[in-house]
């Protein structure tokens, strides 16, 4: 099927299939747009970015999960006696 067929056959449908179809087609663009975003990797220099790291004197972070662990037990505590 040509453009021109295809776009025959969207003006032979009534106004509101066509709005449907304008409703699914901006849906899939929106769908699809996310997916190759995604997907793109950008070109980041993980080693000397400076982000990476930032924190790494810290001394209450050696052991993070045991940071977190703390900290949700703190708030989650804080919860329960309010």
């Amino acid at each position: 099927m040509t453009q021109q067929e295809l776009f025959n056959e969207f003006l032979s449908l009534p106004a509101e299939a066509q709005r449907q179809v304008i409703d699914f087609i901006a849906f899939l663009r929106q769908r699809y747009a996310v997916v190759e975003s995604a997907s793109q990797s950008p070109d980041i220099d993980l080693i000397n970015d400076s982000f990476i790291g930032m924190w790494s004197d810290r001394q209450d972070l050696t052991d993070s999960t045991a940071w977190v662990r703390d900290v949700r037990q703190n708030e989650w505590s804080k919860l329960l006696h309010d």
